[in-house]
């Protein structure tokens, strides 16, 4: 399979890899510069050249996905008989510097609700490479006049961007449903899911749903100690224990943030996701 190819699968199957290029070629060496390779936790596609060179390489790229470095790195290695590595020795004659570059899976967060704040925190968290799902029940919370026209991935920020979304760096999806908790059901593994409808029905049903739905990075809830007391024990009626209840964030947001504007309730909200999506990009 192609390199290129492999690394699309591997983003399609949020699987982090690595990828290996030869960026410097002195001398002789088992391949020309710019030989590339993708390096996953179980898998390889393409190579650089074979030999204690590639084994070198993959090791190291393996080393960096164990420890979810974001960082890239240069490895240098000379091709003689008198430099050993671990895996042996290759004497072409020449030295390489390989390029290793870290591909992190791209986070995904959805919001279920886009009234005041859920478009506060949208615009904040539309700045953030991440994939990032907004749902409502409302058709005209996401109407173009109140949201705009978002930015396609990989577009001028001056081409087809208006409103809300108009810098946006997000993979920006929107979801109108009647019954927002079926939005769950299509999200990718590890997506954090924020909830703040105008509903505590729809609220309480999202959550519900959350619970039963596997591989969610985390739920939280925008909500008072009262809304939170009331959801717990309707939850339990529901089958729900205390440890499946302690999944449950609430109120979402960061400590110390007092006010109830939308805007700073939303910079609270959006600070707390990103420590939740760097906490979940070290475990992997």
């Amino acid at each position: 399979m192609d390199w290129l190819d492999a690394l699309q699968r591997l983003r399609a199957a949020r699987a982090p890899a690595v990828i290996v290029t030869l960026a410097m070629v002195r001398g002789h060496a088992p391949r020309n510069g710019g030989a590339k390779m993708v390096v996953s936790a179980e898998g390889l596609f393409g190579t650089v050249g074979g030999g204690n060179l590639e084994a070198t390489a993959v090791a190291r790229a393996r080393e960096m996905l164990a420890a979810a470095s974001a960082e890239p790195e240069l490895l240098t290695l000379t091709l003689s008989d008198k430099s050993t590595t671990e895996y042996g020795v290759q004497c072409c004659g020449g030295e390489v510097t390989m390029l290793l570059e870290p591909v992190r899976v791209v986070p995904s967060v959805a919001i279920f609700g886009i009234g005041h704040v859920g478009l506060e925190l949208a615009r904040i968290l539309a700045r953030q490479q991440i994939e990032l799902h907004l749902v409502d029940s409302r058709a005209e919370m996401l109407a173009p006049e109140r949201v705009g026209v978002p930015r396609e991935p990989g577009m001028p920020d001056t081409v087809g961007a208006q409103g809300a979304f108009a810098d946006a760096v997000a993979d920006i999806r929107m979801h109108h449903l009647p019954v927002p908790e079926a939005g769950l059901a299509s999200l990718p593994p590890g997506a954090h899911v924020l909830v703040m409808t105008h509903d505590h029905v729809e609220d309480l049903a999202i959550v519900e749903t959350a619970l039963r739905t596997e591989g969610l990075g985390s739920i939280g809830l925008i909500g008072s100690t009262a809304k939170w007391a009331r959801f717990q024990k309707q939850l339990r009626e529901a089958g729900h224990d205390d440890a499946a209840l302690a999944r449950v964030m609430t109120p979402i947001g960061i400590a110390g943030i007092r006010s109830k504007d939308p805007a700073a309730i939303a910079v609270s909200v959006a600070a707390r996701v990103l420590q939740l999506v760097e906490q979940g990009a070290a475990a992997r």
